[in-house]
């Protein structure tokens, strides 16, 4: 009997999680052993009856031995059944639960695997506790695109899905694409999809221009082309974006609050950077170098990450736009942004009225 081989992988990056899964699983499953090698559960359940059956299912096939010898992989696939809800929380799930990992706790025999996957599952119950000892997670988290500097790390995971298309993206066109697709694993696999088949065998080089012309936006996308109208002062096409998001259903404040506000804080930040402390650097490595010279004082308001250090990406596209803006003009647009979070809250004039009379005057 041995825990070894039992596989978690869980994380809330869907499509990842799936497909790790689905690989694993595929290189467990004994080659000769036909449709015997692997007992796949749907762990999908919308209620305690459904999650107990479902793990009652699990236990039985772990106790099975492979027929005709050999061995076989059990896979509870995508389970929902441990997540932080009304299921989950029930004492009848809780109980099968505890069952389950009496039986894994006992080890299973070598020839059997049991693969267990899943996008939400409740890290403060004992189920996941007790199973984190037996096993060593493999945990695939989407970056939170709410936090500042997620797109170095989503970059990192671009870059690297285009090399194995044997794609190059221009340094520009993969901040755009980021900027654009965002961070959903499905998404970004979609669109280097798109512009693998677009540029063919010849042309391998992606620009800008093909990231415009074939990359769909994501709600992450349609925020940050409004906050880089707004920063190079391109007053069309940032009220274009604003039509667009608004008629796709979101609301005046949720704009001005995710997209102008920010961008706007983050300009007048960097502003200051460049005028009081004269930093300008060509790229990123340089900026950052730059401000960690600075005495903590002058950073202490500067965004982080969640290791505490600055997350300097964020402000170094800034500083690369602030020109655009005086130091004066940035200060009185924040005042006009709380002006109109104000009268967007509390008047009844037309939100999407108010919102660009905003814009028209950040940016005019």
């Amino acid at each position: 009997m041995s825990t070894k081989n039992i596989h978690v992988i869980l994380g809330t990056d869907d499509a990842t999680v799936k497909e790790t899964a689905a690989k694993l699983v595929e290189k467990l499953t004994p080659a000769d052993a036909g449709d015997f090698g692997l007992e796949m559960i749907d762990g999908t359940a919308e209620n305690t009856d459904g999650a107990v059956k479902t793990i009652g299912a699990t236990i039985g096939a772990l106790q099975t031995l492979p027929f005709f010898g050999g061995g076989k992989v059990v896979w509870l696939k995508s389970t929902n059944i441990f997540a932080d809800s009304v299921t989950g929380r029930s004492a009848g799930t809780l109980e099968v639960a505890e069952s389950l990992i009496e039986v894994l706790s006992q080890g299973l025999p070598n020839e059997i695997h049991f693969v267990i996957s899943a996008t939400e599952i409740d890290k403060r119950r004992s189920f996941y506790k007790k199973l984190s000892k037996l096993s060593k997670p493999q945990v695939f988290d989407r970056p939170d695109t709410s936090r500042a500097g997620w797109e170095q790390a989503v970059m990192g995971l671009v870059s690297q899905r285009a090399r194995d298309r044997n794609l190059k993206f221009q340094p520009e066109a993969l901040e755009f694409f980021v900027m654009l697709a965002g961070a959903d694993t499905r998404q970004i696999e979609n669109e280097l999809e798109k512009l693998d088949l677009f540029l063919g065998t010849e042309e391998r080089e992606v620009s800008t221009a093909h990231v415009r012309r074939l990359v769909s936006q994501s709600r992450a996308g349609v925020i940050w082309e409004i906050g880089d109208a707004i920063s190079k002062r391109h007053l069309p096409r940032a009220l274009e974006q604003i039509d667009q998001f608004i008629y796709r259903g979101e609301s005046a404040i949720g704009i001005l609050l995710a997209a102008i506000i920010p961008k706007i804080r983050t300009l007048l930040v960097a502003k200051d950077l460049v005028e009081q402390h004269k930093i300008r650097a060509a790229n990123y490595s340089q900026f950052n170098a730059a401000l960690s010279r600075l005495d903590p004082r002058f950073t202490r308001h500067l965004p982080k990450k969640k290791d505490g250090s600055i997350s300097a990406y964020p402000v170094f596209l800034a500083a690369q736009d602030c020109r655009y803006f005086e130091l004066s003009q940035l200060k009185t647009a924040l005042s006009d942004c709380l002006e109109a979070n104000r009268r967007l809250v509390t008047s009844g004039l037309d939100s999407k009225l108010i919102l660009d009379q905003l814009v028209i005057r950040l940016l005019t």
